[in-house]
C-alpha cells in the first residue's frame, strides 16, 4: 500500500461511517471510479499526490493532498455546498487511523471549491485534503 491508498482507504472508511454524510449520499457512491457521468450524488475519490517534507531523517513521513469530487445533479450548487459541510464534520475527527504499513497522524481540508459542469445539469465540487501520513 502507498500512502496516497492508505489516506483514501481512511477517508472513505470515516466517510460510510458517518451518518450525515451517507444520509445525503450513499455508501456505494462513495466510490474511486473514472466514469462520466458520476452516480448522482455521488463522491468521488480522485487524484493524489505526496510530498517528502524532509521533516524526519528516515524519510518516513509525506504529506499527502488528495482530492474529493462531489457529484450532484441539479440546477445549483446548494446540493454540494451541503455535502461537502457534511464531508467536512465528518473529518474533523481527527484519530490516528492505523492501517497496514501505514498511520494517519493528521487530515484537515485543505480546500474546496464548486463548479457549475458545462452540462448545465450538473454541479461539482472539488475538496482537496492534506494529510500526514507516516510509514510505520
Amino acid at each position: 500500500m502507498s500512502p496516497e491508498s492508505a489516506l483514501q482507504t481512511a477517508v472513505r472508511a470515516r466517510l460510510i461511517s458517518a451518518p450525515a454524510v451517507i444520509s445525503l449520499v450513499p455508501a456505494a457512491s462513495i466510490l474511486d471510479r473514472n466514469e462520466r457521468p458520476a452516480p448522482s450524488p455521488s463522491i468521488v475519490l480522485g487524484e493524489a499526490m505526496a510530498r517528502d517534507e524532509g521533516d524526519t531523517i528516515a524519510r518516513s513521513r509525506v504529506t499527502v493532498f488528495a482530492d474529493l469530487h462531489v457529484w450532484k445533479r441539479e440546477a445549483s450548487l446548494e446540493g454540494v455546498k451541503v455535502i461537502s459541510g457534511a464531508i467536512r464534520v465528518a473529518l474533523r475527527d481527527r484519530n490516528s487511523y492505523a492501517l497496514v504499513g501505514f498511520r494517519i497522524v493528521d487530515w484537515r481540508i485543505a480546500s474546496t471549491r464548486f463548479l457549475r459542469d458545462p452540462d448545465g445539469q450538473t454541479s461539482h465540487g472539488v475538496m482537496t485534503i492534506e494529510a500526514i501520513v507516516e510509514e510505520v
